[in-house]
C-alpha cells in the first residue's frame, strides 16, 4: 500500500456530510451505536448503560 498525502485548504476539502446524506437513518444509527460501543471498550472509566428505546408517536 502506498502512502498518500494531500494538502488542501478548508474551502476545497470535502466533508463526510455528503457521505452520510446518502445513508439511511437506520445505517446512521447503526454507525453511531458502533462508535458508542467502541468508545465504551476503549475507555475503562465509562460504564455501559441500558440501551434506550425510543418510539415516535403521532397524535391524530
Amino acid at each position: 500500500m502506498e502512502k498518500v498525502l494531500r494538502i488542501t485548504t478548508l474551502k476545497d476539502s470535502t466533508t463526510d456530510y455528503s457521505f452520510w446524506l446518502t445513508k439511511s437513518e437506520k445505517e446512521r444509527l447503526e454507525a453511531i451505536e458502533i462508535l458508542r460501543s467502541n468508545y465504551i471498550k476503549f475507555r475503562t472509566d465509562v460504564q455501559p448503560r441500558l440501551q434506550r428505546v425510543c418510539r415516535v408517536v403521532t397524535k391524530k
